[in-house]
């Protein structure tokens, strides 16, 4: 039988693991955490009963992978995630909200009721919708985002009120820095992919539930060996190596700076393309609301006017989603201020645009690391590190900025490579 060594649970270990053993393999899976998700799970903290998770996540309905991983391991994602069409509107009502329709009237529909924008505002994102299906959704791989707005001459509120949100939430990147070509991709999946491929899908549990728990009882009912809360060191790492062959492969699903560590020997060229990564942080600041007759917010999800002093983009409603009755979420992407500071400047931004009074700060969760600086032309290591030494993860060479779904297709992607090597060599 096939043996597959998987060093890393975050969502793309575990959705290759789940994968390899579709296809045969017999699996073993370390994890040096205690409880498996990577970037993307649950923490020990609790919440009215229930636990707080690392960070809020947002996925969409073009995220189709994801959600048919979330169907193999027996999950019902319509029951885990509360499906809303796009909608980034403020408190005072301005902003973009798309209508459940097909595109593109939906589009159409949800610039004319579009409150706050005037008609050339909403002409020039038409003009640069246009634009951009023309090109094929394709367009100079060394432009930023800021640079591809300019050249479609798109107007400065849609440019607030829409891309830069919509950027920071994709690619965790500043429009001036971010690529452009991968906003585009972006872009195109949601708008272009199908019935449903641009709505919002807000978690209604925390992370742990759903995705990570599934899959390690998944796999463990399927015959996977799995070790958590066990690191893999450099010469573990070098045993495990030295035993591969044709049936026997070993994949790193780890984050790039425990890649770069790990292979510093075996592949010294591959592990200095990780360690040279640049990566963005986004911070999530959790926040009780005990005002009078407080019972949520209007909506699930709502945009946050930000500017250098009121960083958050968008604030959830927790006690809507997760039954955590008080609690919101406020999400700063590409955060670059540090814990105290970043968290007084969201607690008044929320007391602020919300108008509300009695609010207590519960708990500011910062990962520093928590994307790539997803910029024009960036250098992304491949998923071939070694002979029978593979890599997969949201930073691998791929089309997609470092997402719950580009990680879930990396870890697909590598497994399928993986076994046509195998079958090769053992045909060969």
């Amino acid at each position: 039988m096939k043996q597959l060594t998987i060093v890393g649970a975050g969502w793309a270990g575990l959705a290759a693991a789940v994968a390899a053993t579709q296809a045969g393999w017999q699996v073993t899976l370390f994890e040096a955490a205690q409880l498996a998700g990577g970037r993307a799970r649950s923490m020990q903290q609790t919440f009215a009963g229930k636990p707080l998770d690392n960070g809020q996540h947002v996925l969409i309905g073009a995220y189709r992978d994801t959600l048919a991983l979330m169907r193999t391991v027996g999950l019902n994602p319509e029951a885990l995630l509360q499906r809303v069409p796009l909608d980034v509107r403020f408190a005072d009502g301005q902003g973009l909200c798309l209508p459940d329709w097909p595109m593109p009237l939906n589009l159409l529909a949800g610039l004319g009721r579009a409150q706050g924008w005037q008609l050339q505002d909403k002409a020039s994102l038409i003009r640069a919708g246009w634009r951009w299906q023309r090109a094929g959704f394709d367009c100079d791989p060394t432009w930023t985002v800021a640079q591809l707005c300019a050249e479609a001459r798109v107007q400065p509120r849609v440019m607030h009120q829409l891309i830069e949100p919509l950027c920071l939430s994709a690619l965790n990147t500043p429009v001036i820095d971010a690529s452009a070509s991968v906003f585009l991709r972006v872009l195109h999946d949601a708008l272009l992919g199908g019935a449903g491929s641009s709505d919002l899908l807000v978690p209604r549990v925390d992370l742990g539930a759903l995705l990570p728990e599934a899959c390690v009882q998944w796999l463990s009912a399927h015959g996977a060996t799995i070790h958590q809360g066990q690191r893999v060191t450099a010469s573990m790492l070098e045993a495990l190596h030295a035993q591969t062959s044709p049936k026997q492969a070993l994949l790193l699903a780890c984050p790039p700076w425990e890649a770069a560590r790990l292979t510093a020997d075996i592949a010294p060229k591959w592990a200095y393309t990780c360690a040279e990564l640049q990566h963005t942080a986004i911070a999530t600041v959790y926040l009780r609301c005990t005002d009078d007759g407080f019972a949520g917010l209007p909506r699930p999800m709502m945009a946050l006017h930000s500017h250098a002093q009121a960083p958050a983009q968008f604030v959830f409603d927790r006690g809507a989603l997760t039954e955590q009755a008080g609690l919101l979420a406020a999400v700063v992407s590409a955060c670059g201020a540090e814990r105290d500071e970043v968290t007084e400047q969201v607690h008044d931004q929320v007391c602020e645009q919300l108008a509300l009074t009695e609010v207590d700060v519960v708990q500011t969760v910062v990962e520093k690391r928590a994307t790539l600086a997803c910029t024009p032309m960036l250098n992304r290591p491949e998923p071939w590190v070694a002979q029978g030494l593979w890599a997969c993860g949201d930073y691998i060479c791929g089309p997609y900025p470092s997402t719950l779904e580009g990680a879930v297709r990396s870890g697909q992607d590598v497994v399928t490579q993986l076994s046509q090597v195998a079958d090769r060599q053992r045909l060969g």
